[in-house]
């Protein structure tokens, strides 16, 4: 019998190029946790993370645990998950969750991102309690021992993978890549008409490094048919039973030629930042598409279908659309618009965001140097972003932005992460300035759009991410800079799209 992931040692890839700022140094392990509670494992059992090199040349052995120390560091700097009293009373009471994570739609299902700060704070790559999670029913107890993925519909062997074999029998590929839910920055949307959809704020992004399977190894092994006898989509479906009864599971899916693509990396996960995924993200193995929303990444994966029509799925259909400004749910309904193959999202946007100043900080007029602006960005489908620019009078002119990429581009030249953009401005620049606005640029000249587009479910929101300033005096004889995100995540109040300044 093959070795299960409990003794066999993971010679696991990580690619190189965190800036020299948030290097350190020497290799160490990390345990693997008890994830489940049918799964036990030894906490002197750990998964070794090294390097992965893209290029022709080798990296050094000071470089290739930057990765794995960042992890580390992220995970000395956070207090402990817990069984949240929020969580009482509904099918996810097992779950430990970090508290600081902010519920977007009431108690249950959880959907949730981290308060921007502390995103911001850990920088490339995200601690996993932090990472944004989106969940569309209850989180399935899952046992790796038992757990299996099918592989069916149009292959000609037809097969059933247990977990140990997806570990043991199959090459692994490990990559950062950066998740993004097309709902980030919907709040903004909401705040000019009602979406259907809830309120994420502009966390809805996460970085975590993550090592599977190829997926394009798992068809191979089953013999994917060609376009001609009808192979022309392949399906995913979890374990996750949806709201309103009758057993239906969250599923989607993608073209066939997206799947069998090596470039695209796509992989069947099982591990997040060294371990384990955990039961939000998925466990014991999910879906990685880098460059697309996350909506497409299935998680708790049990069955992968090759067919001729796209998924079935409700959700498939009723989510992950960009409508016409002009079409509401009815009209939606009436003249089906969830089925036209233009509206479906696949691939990310390009999109930037002002994370620093944050909302309702104060600059001091007697600061002595100039202040830094920071933020993040990123774009889809591999597509590096080559420019950020601010402005600071409305568009008129604009000043460029250093761009921090941490991660090396792929051996097909793809960008699957987000980059961290800073520019220094003078304290009296700011002080003349009534708003800062920034946006980004890809290597197709793709760019963000100044003013936002409304569509009836918020997604893919865009817009130049704007910042009011206002003069204020916090302190008896002191006048400082007031700074005003657009909106604050889900039930807060905030920003200054709800003042009638906005």
């Amino acid at each position: 019998m093959p070795g299960s992931i409990r003794d066999k040692k993971l010679n696991s890839h990580l690619e190189r190029g965190i800036p020299p700022l948030l290097r350190t140094s020497s290799y160490t392990s990390l345990p693997i946790p008890n994830l489940s509670p049918t799964h036990n494992i030894s906490n002197n059992t750990s998964i070794f993370l090294d390097k992965y090199s893209s290029s022709e040349d080798d990296d050094s052995d000071d470089d290739k645990n930057e990765y794995l120390q960042m992890i580390k560091k992220g995970k000395a700097e956070l207090e402990p998950s817990i069984h949240d009293t929020r969580d009482e009373g509904t099918a996810d009471n097992w779950i430990e969750r970090n508290f600081s994570l902010i519920r977007l739609a009431g108690k249950h299902p959880f959907n949730s991102e981290p308060p921007l700060a502390r995103l911001m704070h850990h920088g490339f790559i995200t601690p996993v309690p932090l990472h944004y999670v989106c969940n569309h029913g209850p989180v399935p107890k899952a046992s790796w021992d038992d757990w299996t993925v099918e592989v069916t519909g149009l292959v000609k062997r037809p097969m059933r993978f247990t977990m140990d074999q997806l570990v043991n029998e199959f090459p692994s590929r490990e990559l950062p890549v950066t998740l993004v839910c097309a709902g980030n920055r919907r709040k903004e949307q909401n705040m000019v008409k009602q979406t259907i959809g809830f309120n994420w704020g502009a966390a809805a992004v996460s970085t975590n490094v993550w090592r599977g399977v190829p997926l394009r190894a798992l068809l191979k092994r089953c013999g994917v048919y060609r376009k001609k006898k009808g192979a022309l989509n392949v399906c995913f479906e979890g374990a996750d039973v949806l709201p309103g009864g009758g057993g239906s599971k969250y599923g989607t899916s993608i073209k066939k030629e997206f799947a069998m693509d090596p470039s695209r990396d796509i992989i069947v996960a099982y591990m997040q930042n060294g371990e384990m995924l955990t039961p939000d993200h998925g466990f014991p193995v999910r879906m990685i598409i880098p460059g697309f929303i996350g909506g497409r990444m299935v998680k708790w994966l049990k069955r992968i279908v090759v067919t001729t029509q796209e998924s079935q799925s409700y959700y498939h259909y009723k989510d992950n659309r960009v409508l016409p400004a002009h079409v509401d749910a009815e009209l939606a309904n009436t003249e089906g618009w969830w089925y036209k193959p233009e509206c479906i999202i696949n691939e990310l946007n390009i999109n930037s965001v002002i994370t620093m100043p944050c909302h309702r900080d104060i600059l001091p007029l007697t600061t002595p140097r100039p202040y830094t602006l920071r933020g993040y960005a990123y774009s889809g489908g591999g597509k590096k972003v080559t420019r950020v620019e601010v402005t600071m009078d409305g568009g008129d002119t604009w000043r460029l932005c250093t761009l921090v990429h941490p991660e090396r581009p792929t051996k097909y030249g793809k960008y699957w992460c987000w980059c961290f953009w800073s520019l220094e401005v003078e304290v009296l620049d700011l002080l003349s300035a009534k708003e800062i606005a920034v946006r980004a640029w890809d290597v197709t000249q793709n760019t963000q759009p100044e003013n936002l587009v409304w569509n009836v479910m918020g997604m893919m929101n865009n817009c130049w991410f704007r910042v009011k300033t206002n003069v204020c005096k916090p302190h008896k004889g002191e006048i400082g800079i007031v700074f005003e995100h657009p909106t604050q995540p889900g039930d807060q109040t905030g920003g200054w799209m709800g003042n009638p300044r906005g």
